[in-house]
């Protein structure tokens, strides 16, 4: 069990970590446009992108696949961008389960390297590759939950309009991720 404790550590560690801001970001840009009653639908979006980033993840570590890891390290920020700008120019909740899952296929391709070198001593992979997305899940659940407190903060007691949280929030998101964008072109 200590082995899975671990991977599930290590998971936890990679989203509860400022060396992840890209993936933060990423949560904030999906999370922002919701609110506190929306908390299914939340979840579904952030199941659905941690199943997107365990499939490539599991791939990319079993060497099924191969990419350029200049190119998705591009890629990742790009996502959030994508995310941000759509909230700006959206008015209604849009984030489809497919998108966001297609969106975790490139982020988990951004952590694979790193995994691969973990488990290269293991045996099977599926009980750190589990373990580890468990704790990236519950690790996404928590920064969900700290947004939409924030949110509740900015909406209910500062008393400002959703569309304005969302135009603020986004705005920040992309101010932050341009320069990721033009660091990590390939």
């Amino acid at each position: 069990m200590s082995n899975f404790s671990v991977y599930f550590s290590l998971g936890l560690g990679h989203i509860l970590n400022w060396a992840a801001l890209d993936h933060l970001l990423f949560i904030l840009s999906l999370t922002c446009v919701y609110v506190v009653s929306d908390y299914k639908k939340l979840l579904w979006l952030v199941t659905a992108f941690t199943l997107g980033h365990s499939i490539t993840l599991a791939l990319a570590t079993l060497q099924l696949i191969q990419v350029n890891i200049a190119w998705v390290e591009f890629l990742i920020p790009c996502t959030i961008l994508v995310a941000a700008i759509s909230n700006l120019i959206q008015t209604e909740q849009r984030y489809k389960y497919g998108v966001v899952a297609f969106f975790g296929l490139i982020h988990g391709l951004g952590f694979s390297n790193y995994l691969q070198s973990l488990l290269g001593a293991e045996s099977s992979i599926f009980t750190p590759l589990l373990a580890f997305n468990v704790g990236l899940e519950i690790g996404q659940l928590v920064v969900v939950a700290l947004i939409l407190a924030s949110s509740i903060l900015s909406l209910h007691v500062l008393k400002w309009k959703q569309t304005a949280y969302i135009q603020v929030i986004s705005g920040i998101t992309i101010g932050l991720v341009l320069p990721m964008i033009l660091e990590r072109w390939p």
